[in-house]
């Protein structure tokens, strides 16, 4: 993929995030109420609502984690709705993660996740067949899509077909339709940027007569006026909520989108301030406006107008079973629709980056000035013209540093989200921290971590000076607790006034050891702490214990609970389980997912290396063993390349052959019962 394809996906992506914040503080609101409290949104009004910019949001959960359907099953070219509903089982954690849980028969992706839930298969989940007529034409088809479509530049048809399909696990009818429009939209908006040309091509691929009706009707109204605001008055007349059943439906959002491209003219800006000033699910459609905006007026248009770019630092969060995933930002998902894209196309695969690798001009991935920097602040601003982050620094000195950080777990304020805060930290103790700095001699640079202790307090810890051009750092021993923002700090003994410059930042593989040792909860009133939520938690039931360290009980099969993140590779992990009751319970290694992992458990008499792919569960090795004295046991499950085996007290229990996951998280597995650990442990193997 040339390098300008690869700059219009950063900018759609970045578009879609800058999309949803904008509009996400007066999501739900009426047009009027947003006129008479903020005027025309022309900027973020997050602040004046004393609002955090950003939060989760089930728009960037869905569009990237369902997308996921591509790179898990090998970028099939032809994707099936039932890929996709796969993909949603794997990564949704009921009642938490990406959707709004509004009820069987009011929300509908809801409905459609618990149809998947009962072993009915896409696209049956989704259609009008089974959830009537209006659960299946709400918004939600439109809002999830941008990511596919992203990945088809000027493929309109295998665009079309791929956001049909994903669509079609929960919608039917005219959003489906409705998608499809902008999906193609967005894949020819790579080579065109006439916003009519664009939707004269979109619209061959639309056959329901009631989107193409309203879509002609919108079109004349547009050309009439110059005034977005008679338009929008118009859709509410013709065509708002009191027109349609249900609490979000497609057609009046599609319609304030479809107003926003076309009397905006080039300004993004303006198409997101139409698109959230207009009211109703005003962080879908400005999310929408941007993501197709972001692709057909390129990069730099992000950059005309306020400074959107800035506040956001390209940060998201992806909120999902795959814990560690969810902590990202644009240039990280960029990467992974071009990889995508390249594969789709028979095309080489990306060159391997690192993780912060400040790919595309302005990106960040999430550094700033560092929010919890002690003393005076040398750090004035960032910015990236294609070389790396660019610090600048103003009286660095004896007594004066400069620092700046990103994060790497969840901000305190992302628990006010209405959406589940749910995710692991991207970085652990045990794991070594490489940062490579252009800097003039003079200036010295150590990497640091900002960590949550017992109390949910803000404690650092310092990696050692050095003036070397490349820093290494072995992140130390925490006993568990979550490393929260990793940091670069400046200084220099004499006076200096000038730029460094941070070529990348990285880390790989399992930590050479990670523990979880103790009783770590503190009081009986909370037993919520934060260190808590570097548990991603499908069980139903999960909290630290008062006598050893965690606790995990579910009703039914496949209760999970992971740490870690994607490249975890060849490690152990162990722990000392007090078994309760139960069908069996043991630990998780490489999970990907909470229905994609490899378990060493104890079921009765038998110790069980088992591969769980989806629905598919099989037992790779079966052995038998003794009962435990009361109840409590030992266990070890090492993944080495392709091997995998289980110790039980100390003991060999089985040993087996298997290369479905490379790399993945580790946690524990309880099935219709409860099990309490004592200690976690995890250490790299060679």
């Amino acid at each position: 993929m040339d390098r300008a394809t690869e700059e219009k996906i950063y900018a759609g992506v970045l578009g879609k995030i800058l999309g949803v914040y904008h509009g996400r503080p007066v999501e739900g609101w009426s047009y009027e109420r947003i006129i008479e409290t903020h005027g025309e949104v022309d900027y973020f009004v997050n602040g004046k609502m004393n609002l955090p910019i950003m939060l989760p949001d089930d728009d960037i959960s869905g569009t990237f984690a369902f997308f996921r359907a591509l790179e898990d099953n090998g970028y099939p070219k032809h994707l099936d709705p039932h890929t996709v509903g796969k993909t949603w089982l794997n990564y949704i954690i009921e009642e938490k993660t990406i959707l709004w849980w509004g009820g069987l028969g009011r929300s509908t992706e809801h409905t459609a996740f618990l149809h998947l839930k009962n072993g009915i298969k896409a696209p049956l989940t989704g259609s009008h067949q089974l959830n009537g007529p209006w659960i299946p034409a709400q918004i939600g088809a439109q809002i999830f899509m941008d990511a596919f479509a992203l990945a088809n530049p000027d493929d309109p048809d295998r665009a079309a077909q791929m956001v049909r399909a994903a669509a079609s696990v929960s919608h039917d009818g005219v959003a489906l339709d409705a998608a499809v429009l902008l999906g193609t939209m967005e894949a020819m908006a790579f080579s065109e940027r006439n916003v009519d040309k664009l939707l004269d091509a979109g619209l061959g691929y639309v056959s329901n007569n009631q989107l193409l009706s309203v879509v002609d009707q919108l079109r004349n109204q547009c050309a009439k006026t110059d005034d977005w605001h008679e338009v929008r008055a118009w859709i509410a007349g013709n065509h708002g909520y009191a027109h349609y059943d249900g609490p979000c439906h497609m057609i009046p959002n599609h319609a304030i989108v479809l107003m926003a491209l076309m009397m905006a003219g080039d300004d993004f800006g303006r198409s997101l301030k139409i698109a959230t000033t207009a009211g109703w699910d005003t962080d879908c459609n400005a999310g929408n406006v941007g993501c197709l905006n972001g692709v057909r007026l390129g990069l730099a248009a992000l950059d005309q107008g306020p400074d959107l770019r800035g506040p956001v630092s390209d940060f998201m969060y992806v909120v999902t079973a795959d814990g560690a995933a969810g902590i990202t930002d644009a240039v990280q998902q960029t990467r992974g629709i071009v990889a995508a894209a390249n594969a789709l196309n028979d095309e080489p695969a990306p060159a391997a980056r690192p993780k912060y690798g400040f790919d595309y001009p302005g990106a960040t991935q999430g550094f700033a000035l560092c929010p919890r920097h002690v003393g005076r602040q040398a750090a004035l601003r960032l910015g990236n013209a294609g070389a790396g982050l660019a610090v600048e620094l103003s009286g660095l000195s004896l007594g004066v540093t400069g620092s700046v950080s990103t994060p790497v777990f969840v901000e305190p304020f992302a628990a006010q989200s209405s959406f589940a805060m749910v995710a692991s930290p991207t970085l652990y103790p045990g794991q070594t921290v490489t940062a490579v700095i252009d800097r003039p001699a003079g200036v010295k640079a150590r990497l640091y971590a900002l960590i949550y202790d017992r109390d949910d307090a803000i404690q650092r810890i310092d990696g050692e000076w050095s003036d070397a051009g490349t820093l290494t750092w072995l992140v130390p021993d925490t006993n568990g607790l979550p490393l929260y923002r990793l940091g670069i700090e400046f200084g220099s003994d004499g006076r200096f006034d000038g730029s460094v410059t941070v070529k990348s930042v990285d880390w790989s593989g399992a930590p050479v050891a990670f523990e979880t040792k103790g009783m770590l909860v503190k009081s009986i009133w909370n037993l919520t702490p934060f260190w808590t939520r570097a548990w991603v938690s499908s069980a139903r039931h999960f909290a630290p214990d008062f006598k050893y360290t965690l606790c995990f009980s579910h009703p039914h099969e496949n209760g999970v609970a992971t740490t870690g993140s994607r490249d975890w590779d060849n490690y152990s992990v162990a722990s000392s389980l007090d078994y309760s009751i139960n069908d069996g319970a043991g630990l998780v290694a490489r999970a990907r997912g909470h229905r994609r992992y490899y378990a060493g458990m104890l079921r009765g008499r038998e110790a069980l290396i088992i591969r769980r792919y989806d629905d598919e569960v099989e037992v790779l090795s079966r052995v038998p063993v003794e009962v435990g004295a009361e109840g409590k046991r030992d266990l070890k499950l090492t993944v080495s390349g392709d091997r995998l085996s289980l110790v039980v007290d100390g003991r060999p229990a089985g040993e087996a052959t298997d290369a479905t996951f490379s790399s993945g998280s580790a946690g524990f597995i309880v099935e219709k019962g409860t099990i309490v650990a004592d200690g976690f442990l995890v250490h790299a193997v060679h």
